[in-house]
């Protein structure tokens, strides 16, 4: 068998495993889950205010998809700032630093994750949500924009990327987690921008490289992973020719908040979603957008993927 038809036969594996079952299809039979919590790690993605802003049109709705599943499950979730347990920050690594802003401080996927289990005891109703990759992304792109490191070495470092956080997942697991999300990034060359810097193709095989290695570190985990494949459903959400949520626009920011400092990480001068507001958006209805940012999504987005997200661990668990 050759080494690519070694992966393949793997990679069917990992589709049929149990912990990968929403990523497959899966049933309708009703969850008998109830969770006691979510505790979330991860990046911007999945931020739920820990500096006090979300990453996206901050109106006050239900704002970000880690929000929705709490929400469709009578639950809220609060960022660790404020003693709750939504551990995601801006420009988190899984376990490398600096960050994708060049901070050394930020508590990478991995730190965040020690820092939940040195002062909790995870109980059997727990729900983890274990999110990452995004930052890593945009790292090492940048890197690669700077001419410091080839296509060939980010896809290397990339996949190396999603095996660390299949790490992170063993370790929930071990821990004593029972329920454990697994979330990857999308196709980051569907962002603004990934198409403002012309790397769609390279950011969507990135992607497809680091989701390949992330499920294959998992394949063993279904009795208590589940990853849930979000660059499927932002793929169609995205796609110029698809009818989900009828968006005008899916190619640009709505949010004209400018950050002079570094931001998402894409760069100093850039929008930053945190710091936008509907009094933000130039006048713009930005229900008709995608995207708040160069990165993450308005709100309208975020709850499609939220209802997405909550029927696939209802269908797990």
């Amino acid at each position: 068998m050759t080494f690519f038809s070694l992966r393949r036969a793997v990679l069917v594996a990992a589709c049929a495993s149990a912990a990968l079952l929403a990523a497959c299809g899966s049933g309708t039979t009703e969850s008998a889950l109830s969770p006691n919590r979510f505790v979330v790690f991860g990046d911007a993605y999945a931020d739920v205010g820990q500096s006090g802003s979300k990453y996206t049109v901050n109106d006050g709705t239900v704002t970000t998809w880690v929000d929705e599943v709490a929400s469709r499950f009578s639950k809220t979730i609060s960022p660790s700032s404020t003693g709750g347990f939504g551990y995601a920050r801006v420009n988190a690594r899984i376990v490398n630093k600096p960050d994708a802003g060049g901070n050394n401080g930020t508590l990478t996927v991995s730190e965040q994750l020690d820092t939940f289990l040195a002062a909790n005891k995870i109980d059997s109703n727990d729900v983890l949500i274990v999110s990452g990759g995004i930052s890593d992304l945009v790292v090492q792109t940048q890197a690669l924009l700077a001419g410091t490191q080839t296509e060939a070495q980010l896809i290397v470092n990339v996949q190396q990327a999603g095996r660390d956080l299949g790490t992170l997942v063993r370790r929930a697991i071990t821990a004593g987690a029972k329920q454990v999300i697994v979330v990857a990034p999308y196709n980051l060359g569907r962002s603004p921008w990934g198409i403002g810097i012309g790397k769609q193709d390279l950011l969507g095989n990135a992607t497809t490289k680091f989701v390949e290695a992330l499920k294959v570190s998992i394949v063993d985990l279904g009795a208590n992973a589940l990853y849930v494949d979000g660059e499927a459903i932002v793929n169609n959400v995205t796609a110029t020719d698809s009818s989900a949520l009828s968006l005008p626009n899916k190619t640009s920011a709505v949010c004209t908040s400018i950050d002079p400092g570094v931001g998402i990480g894409i760069g100093t001068g850039q929008v930053n979603s945190s710091l936008c507001t509907p009094s933000t958006v130039g006048g713009l209805a930005y229900a008709n957008y995608a995207f708040a940012d160069g990165l993450f999504f308005t709100p309208v987005v975020h709850r499609y993927v939220g209802d997405y997200f909550y029927e696939r661990i209802r269908d797990r668990f």
